[in-house]
């Protein structure tokens, strides 16, 4: 899921990005066009009160990046409450997030 809150950083827009409590993972990594597809960059922390996995960016208003999460190292999922998708090189679609 995908939640958007206007941001102390004028200009940007806080996102936060969320994946179910029922994604069992070591590791959830948000990797996308806002950290050049960095799989070591932005990692996703398991709330302890409801075990969703969460993480927040300010991210540049009026623009869309592409993303996807990578679980555990291995396995690309998709947000599918994200506002869009395009397909991608590896013959899958990523999710659009639209600022």
């Amino acid at each position: 899921m995908i939640r958007k809150s206007p941001s102390s950083k004028p200009g940007f827009l806080s996102v936060t990005f969320e994946l179910p409590s029922t994604v069992w993972a070591e590791q959830v990594a948000l990797v996308g066009e806002f950290n050049d597809w960095n799989k070591q960059l932005d990692f996703l922390i398991q709330d302890r009160s409801d075990a969703v996995w969460r993480i927040t960016l300010d991210l540049e208003v009026g623009r869309q990046y592409q993303f996807r999460y990578l679980v555990n190292g291995t396995d690309w999922h998709n947000d599918w409450s994200a506002d869009a998708y395009v397909p991608n090189q590896q013959g899958t679609d990523n999710s659009v997030v639209l600022t």
